[in-house]
């Protein structure tokens, strides 16, 4: 029997990969399962977008291979992006990555910056990819603390107090998954001067920043930001086009020739009507996240409903597509979220997936109909 390479002796299959499985044999086995539980928008992408992609097809050389660093009018459609939304001035030729998928890009800076050894500063909750990724390449993860007491922020004051010199890359995620939380632009700028104070690169991970927030921001504004700084963006969330995986990595051109080198050597560029399509998407107005919005408000304040049946405590001032959650006290939420599934056949995350500090919490998804939830508080209150 051939065995498993040892890196992946301490790596996980990724829970939704596992738990989902058991839903849908649920599902085949004749049991109605509302999906509250993953992140994958159900709207449908702009129709300016569907359009571009279909004249593409039939461009001249459009199934060819594609420059590794996308094509001109991609990078350049990031760039306005970038201006238009966030006020980060960017050079497309050197300073614009685009990625397939930005979880594609969580692999490549580690395999491109990290050697054997070396830590990484990851959160605790976090996304689960930081850390497997980081088990992968044959890093060591340390955990920095998240929690409501500290508005889900991190301490960076304290962080500066342990030793640092073996840490080479931190992760950071705002608007945060799993919680919601927000950064402002004094939390960018500490991490900026964290990250110059410990030689250490800062990597926002910032897929959702369009999705029920007002004022989308990227660290990139910070001064001096792009001397420690990558930034991770995606189409996946603010466009519902999570299937088509479109990234883009964003930072100096020293740090993105760096990825690229791993890049290069493992995928080819992205098919041109794809780049066409999200260059469409990416030059619409603020129309199109403020219809987007409104659905997700409403999808949100019926979640809530949801939340207080279920006698669970939302955070608040949350933005994104979640609603994270405090479940009853002294209920496990590994046993609260079976309970739903197996009672109620709702499919929620618990929040431990996240980390340690994610324990009794669950996380409620939008990316579901209005009638789909609204069944779901009836089960839980018929009389709802």
């Amino acid at each position: 029997m051939i065995e498993q390479a040892k890196r992946l002796d301490h790596v996980k299959e990724y829970y939704f990969s596992s738990k989902l499985r058991e839903v849908r044999a649920m599902a085949a086995a004749g049991k109605d399962i509302i999906n509250l539980g993953i992140g994958s928008p159900d709207l449908a992408p702009p129709q300016q977008v569907i359009s571009a992609l279909n004249e593409a097809l039939v461009n001249t050389g459009a199934h060819q291979y594609q420059p590794y660093k996308g094509t001109p009018d991609f990078r350049n459609a990031i760039a306005e992006f970038y201006q238009n939304h966030y006020q980060v001035s960017l050079d497309a030729e050197t300073e614009i990555l685009p990625l397939m998928g930005s979880k594609e890009g969580i692999i490549h800076i580690s395999m491109a910056f990290l050697n054997e050894g070396d830590e990484v500063l990851i959160p605790n909750p976090g996304y689960p990819t930081y850390s497997s990724v980081t088990e992968l390449v044959g890093a060591k993860a340390v955990y920095y603390d998240l929690n409501a007491e500290g508005n889900w922020l991190p301490n960076l004051e304290e962080l500066a107090k342990k030793d640092l010199s073996k840490v080479k890359l931190m992760w950071v995620n705002y608007p945060h998954m799993p919680t919601g939380a927000s950064a402002n632009e004094k939390l960018f700028a500490d991490l900026v001067n964290f990250g110059k104070e410990n030689n250490i690169l800062i990597v926002n991970d910032n897929p959702y920043s369009f999705i029920l927030n007002d004022n989308p921001k990227s660290i990139l504004k910070a001064e001096g930001a792009k001397d420690v700084v990558l930034e991770l963006n995606s189409l996946s969330k603010s466009f519902n086009m999570a299937g088509w995986r479109i990234g883009m990595l964003c930072g100096s051109e020293k740090n993105l020739n760096t990825v690229l080198k791993v890049k290069t050597n493992m995928d080819s560029g992205m098919f041109y009507p794809l780049q066409a399509g999200a260059a469409a998407a990416l030059r619409l107005n603020g129309d199109w996240f403020s219809a987007q919005n409104e659905i997700y408000q409403s999808r949100k304040e019926r979640v809530l409903k949801l939340a207080e049946a279920l006698q669970c405590e939302p955070e608040k001032d949350q933005t994104g597509m979640f609603v994270w959650a405090k479940v009853p006290n002294g209920t496990n939420a590994e046993a609260f979220v079976d309970f739903l599934l197996n009672k109620y056949h709702i499919f929620t995350a618990p929040g431990f997936i996240f980390g340690s500090n994610g324990e009794g919490y669950i996380r409620f998804s939008l990316c579901a109909t209005e009638e789909n939830i609204n069944r779901a508080i009836k089960r839980i209150k018929p009389a709802a």
